[in-house]
């Protein structure tokens, strides 16, 4: 089964920051995928802007390299890459200065789709929007992706929306959150929403709980002195493990319009209770073997800031009223899973008595790796010796259930660049849904500094700390194996 390309208008698309990380790793081999795939229509070009000072010839080579690195083993026609890099122009710019702004408008075409992709730090933000329209590069059509953070608080989100809103209206600014374009994320929607079979049961009359995980290998790297100022708790907490709690407990939207699904997931977030601080565990990896731990990977031997956050909450409305929602992440822990499952609640009476033993119906969906869905069901254990029961997957590996060239489907930046073009702003944050969430959050990252809150430790390559699992054991529960 091969994915439908769908075809969007001609485009320029504007990437400051053209020469960063985030470009090289994403954004560039991304859209020479979706050139091999003829999504990128004829006119249509990319234009690189930073402070480097390289010429086009330059900037093409290090895109080609880009794609060769971290394309994914793209590979088109003889002479397609070329015809790529053909698209591709570079022009220094200066985002607090005067320089290279006329370069880069004159370098613009009239009569397309003009998008600004702000792949740099949030204290640029306001000085290129206000540089988009000072020099005549925006056009009320115009729309400007904005990556994370978005703010660090609740002030700062809604001084960073401020500054934005004073140059471009709430429907030019796509927040981009790469987790909203993974392919099971949106099979979310379709499965609770187009599926008789699920949503009558997706309260708290029939789940007993939900657990969300995203567990990452990796330690902090090269982004320790960001991420030390903001743990867990910001870097993932308030937005990717947010927006996955609004997905999975959002009421059915009127229809699949933009503002229709973010109205629910910010009703969701505004029904969020106070989380009691025995309901939340923070933890700090240490080192173990020969992997560092994490004061030595941010060189501070008295940081307290979290590498791990779990946490038990609840969403006051009549849904879900009684139903925990329980959510973890972390670094350093023992497998790279991202993982929502919903746990359902035993059937009311078992009828195959105590020795059957305890069973129940869970639908699992992972968004990484091997994205796909597993239902747990039970059956009876082959053989004879009596009603011996056991709980079997009913798998559908996306890989294997739709065939090898499911694989060549758009990645989730891929994904969400083309709705930019399109003007789909579905799958991207609203600011009242930012402000929301950091509203919630901030009263618990102030708790932790009020009490002077020390994480708890946990080895590398782990779980997480100890009291992460007796939050559930508390509860009569236990979390799901962190496992690939």
């Amino acid at each position: 089964m091969v994915s439908r390309v769908i075809p969007v208008d001609p485009f320029d698309l504007v990437i400051f920051g053209g020469t960063g990380d985030l470009a090289r790793r994403k954004i560039l081999p991304g859209l020479f995928r979706r050139f091999c795939a003829g999504q990128m229509p004829e006119g249509s070009q990319i234009i690189g802007a930073a402070r480097s000072d390289m010429d086009d010839s330059g900037y093409r080579k290090m895109v080609a390299d880009a794609v060769a690195e971290f394309g994914g083993g793209a590979d088109c026609d003889n002479g397609t890459l070329d015809a790529f890099l053909q698209t591709v122009h570079y022009v220094t710019t200066d985002a607090m200065g005067e320089g290279g702004w006329a370069d880069l408008n004159s370098r613009m075409q009239k009569d397309c789709v003009r998008a600004f992709y702000f792949s740099v730090g949030p204290s640029l933000f306001g000085p290129l929007a206000e540089r988009l329209h000072r020099f005549g590069l925006a056009t009320p059509d115009s729309r400007i992706v904005v990556e994370k953070p978005f703010g660090h608080d609740l002030e700062s989100a809604k001084a960073l929306n401020a500054t934005l809103a004073q140059h471009f209206d709430e429907t030019q600014i796509y927040r981009i959150d790469h987790y909203l374009g993974k392919e099971t994320v949106q099979n979310l929607m379709v499965v609770r929403f187009g599926n008789m079979l699920f949503e009558p049961l997706w309260n708290s009359q029939y789940v007993d709980h939900i657990q969300i995980t995203v567990a990452e290998t990796v330690g902090v790297g090269g982004r320790g002195g960001y991420y030390d100022k903001s743990g867990a708790m910001r870097d993932m907490m308030q937005n990717h493990l947010m927006q996955l709690l609004c997905l999975i407990a959002m009421e059915p939207p009127a229809k699949f319009d933009p503002d229709a699904v973010r109205d629910e997931k910010l009703k969701v977030i505004r029904a969020l209770e106070p989380v009691d601080w025995h309901h939340i565990v923070r933890g700090q990896y240490t080192t173990s073997g020969d992997v560092a731990g994490y004061r030595e990977d941010v060189d501070d031997a008295k940081s307290r800031t979290e590498s791990f956050v779990a946490m038990k909450c609840h969403i006051s409305n009549w849904r879900w009223a009684g139903t925990p929602f329980y959510m973890r992440t972390g670094k350093r822990l023992k497998a790279r899973t991202s993982e929502i499952a919903v746990v359902f609640k035993d059937a009311p009476h078992s009828i195959f008595g105590a020795d059957s033993g305890r069973h129940r119906n869970v639908l699992a969906i992972r968004l990484q790796p091997n994205e796909g869905m597993t239902l747990d069901v039970t059956i009876k254990e082959p053989g004879p010796g009596g009603m011996r029961m056991m709980d079997v997957p009913l798998d559908m590996s996306f890989a294997e259930a739709l065939g090898p060239d499911v694989e060549e489907a758009p990645d989730a930046y891929e994904r969400l660049i083309m709705d930019v073009i399109r003007g789909n702003q579905t799958l991207f944050m609203r600011g009242d849904e930012v402000e929301a969430a950091w509203a919630w959050t901030d009263p618990l990252i102030e708790g932790w500094q009020a009490r002077n809150d020390v994480p708890k430790e946990y080895d590398a390559g782990s779980v997480g700390p100890e009291d992460a699992l007796m939050l559930m054991h508390r509860d009569g529960r236990k979390w799901r194996d962190i496992k690939a």
